[in-house]
């Protein structure tokens, strides 16, 4: 599965093993897009499952006029990624 149809999850390697729990982002975390509608607040440390690309679109739509509005927080993330591989490249 590749995050946006462009990049892989397999060369992601977290160094600190204390973070290992909470950045979820091998296996069933893995998503083509950060948009999972899933009910990560419900019990404690569930949010801990969450994608952390989602995670961080999820951090954008809080304050001001971004409030709520999901697909445009996504489309943020997505242009954040294009202009990181451009200049990273």
């Amino acid at each position: 599965v590749k995050l946006f149809g462009k990049w892989s999850f397999d060369d992601i390697e977290i160094r600190d093993i204390s973070l290992v729990d909470y950045i979820a982002c091998k296996g069933d975390h893995a998503t083509y897009l950060p948009h999972t509608a899933g009910r990560y607040q419900k019990k404690r440390f569930r949010k801990a499952s969450c994608p952390i690309v989602e995670r961080l679109a999820c951090t954008l739509m809080r304050k001001g006029r971004n409030s709520g509005k999901k697909l445009m927080a996504v489309r943020i993330v997505q242009h954040t990624l294009e202009i990181i591989h451009l200049l990273t490249d």
